[in-house]
């Protein structure tokens, strides 16, 4: 990849005031990206970036090649071949749906519906009597509902909505049908959640298009590095851990493969996003080791509620204490890309910006950028969990529980492991990348010429990355 080579001192002049541009000015070229003006010719520019030698980058291919061809060679070792297949056991997420659509909704006594049900006692100091007791009172929903798709299109079915049911139904709604082959005919069909994949679309759409409108050509690689990694997520991560591979090595052969594809679409081919991937690495191998000792330590199964639970029935040999590790890796990789880029951007803005800075100076100097966005990042971190887990913490307080009770129960440490691991990896990949980057390029040293910028037709210099 070329662009123009930052001068490298200030008595360069050329008769288009275009082409001036001193060692200040080289966040002035980041227009480039979006289309350039002002008569640039290197509109295809992923934005700034220091000089690097042919040496130095030799040095960082000699690092980053290996790891590519094992992670290659990973990938074509462990890839799966598909889904294993499985009898359906008709618990949680493991049932049969179709599409339904309501066709009509009428509104009944709910004695008449709910007359086949056990006779409330009249005693509402428990849940069960409450709900008996309401189930007797107040106007139902009785909806029918006609199934779209599947062997049995067509086909209609009736459903009760209680009164006091958090999710009512109307007329034309789109729905979730659970077939049930082993019940009586009449109940072979239920709703089970609504169809939500339009308001679902529309929301993508209106996402990709914020992102294309203000990011422009970076942002539409931002969008298909988003689909890179959904489909090595679902192609080669989820299948590989279901065919009974390790889960941590699966992980960290995926989560690399998704850091590479995604680092390098998004921000180039370059020493920049390099320095970025090493950081990004180094930060990961620290999260998993870190992961392996604590979450050994402190005795975590990973089989914690009703969906882990139902994995460990369908697949016994997975390894649930592997899986939440790595779920702790791959849910750490996007936080972690963003600070290490943004730490590299940083480190070699500063050096355009004072070319004549020392690698402490930058070092110095990016850090306390690092600080400032370790502050928020984590506080991110904490507030993400306990938002997720309100209505769980909410459950302790009810309880009464004390914070170290609550704390010590494994659902709850489960995710104190989760966030603190990755929280340490976090703050650890400021100064490591800050690090690097201020090595790299301080290290750097022009090709040839002397010290000189080498001249190119029209005008333009050249300089690799």
């Amino acid at each position: 990849m070329t662009s123009p080579q930052q001068p490298l001192e200030p008595h360069h002049h050329a008769p288009d005031p275009g082409h001036g541009h001193g060692a200040g000015h080289g966040a002035g070229h980041g227009h480039g990206a979006g289309g350039g003006g002002g008569g640039h010719g290197h509109s295809h520019s992923h934005g700034p970036a220091a000089p690097v030698s042919r040496h130095l980058r030799k040095v960082i291919a000699a690092i980053l090649i290996p790891f590519a061809a094992a992670v290659v060679v990973g990938l074509a070792v462990l890839w799966p071949g598909g889904t294993p297949a499985h009898e359906r056991t008709g618990v949680g997420f493991d049932r049969q749906t179709e599409q339904g659509e309501v066709v009509s909704v009428e509104h009944v006594d709910c004695k008449d519906v709910n007359a086949a049900q056990v006779p409330p006692t009249g005693d509402t100091s428990t849940p069960e009597g409450r709900e008996a007791v309401n189930s007797q009172q107040g106007q139902c929903e009785k909806a029918t509902v006609e199934v779209t798709s599947g062997p049995d299109k067509g086909r209609r079915f009736v459903e009760i909505v209680q009164p006091d049911a958090p999710r009512q139904l109307h007329e034309g709604q789109g729905v979730v049908v659970a077939y049930a082959p082993d019940a009586p005919h009449d109940l072979q069909y239920s709703v089970t959640d609504v169809n939500r994949k339009l308001p679902l679309a529309l929301l993508a759409g209106i996402f990709a298009v914020a992102v294309v409108v203000v990011g422009r050509m970076r942002g539409v690689m931002a969008l298909i590095a988003l689909a890179v990694s959904f489909l090595v997520l679902t192609y080669f991560i989820l299948p590989a851990i279901l065919e009974g591979s390790n889960p941590l090595v699966v992980a960290v052969v995926g989560s690399s493969a998704i850091m590479l594809l995604a680092l390098y679409m998004c921000h180039g081919l370059s020493a920049r996003t390099s320095v970025a991937v090493l950081g990004t690495l180094i930060s990961l191998l620290l999260i998993g080791l870190l992961g392996s000792l604590f979450i050994g330590w402190a005795s975590l199964s990973g089989n914690t509620d009703d969906n882990t639970g139902l994995i460990h029935g369908l697949y016994p040999e997975i390894d649930m204490s592997g899986l939440l590790l790595a779920g702790v890796i791959i849910g750490s990789l996007g936080v972690l890309d963003d600070v290490t880029v943004t730490q590299t951007s940083a480190v070699w803005e500063l050096h355009q910006a004072d070319p004549g800075m020392g690698p402490r100076g930058l070092y110095r100097a990016g850090i306390r950028i690092g600080r400032d966005h370790i502050a928020s990042v984590v506080n991110t971190l904490v507030l993400a969990y306990a938002g997720a887990a309100l209505p769980l913490l909410l459950l302790f307080s009810i309880a009464r529980s004390s914070m170290g009770t609550v704390a010590n129960s494994e659902l709850v440490a489960e995710e104190i492991v989760r966030t603190l691991i990755g929280s340490i990896g976090l703050v650890a990949s400021v100064p490591v990348t800050t690090v690097l980057a201020a090595l790299v390029v301080s290290a750097d040293r022009p090709a040839s010429g002397g010290g000189k910028p080498a001249a190119v037709r029209g005008g333009r210099r050249r300089r690799a990355k």
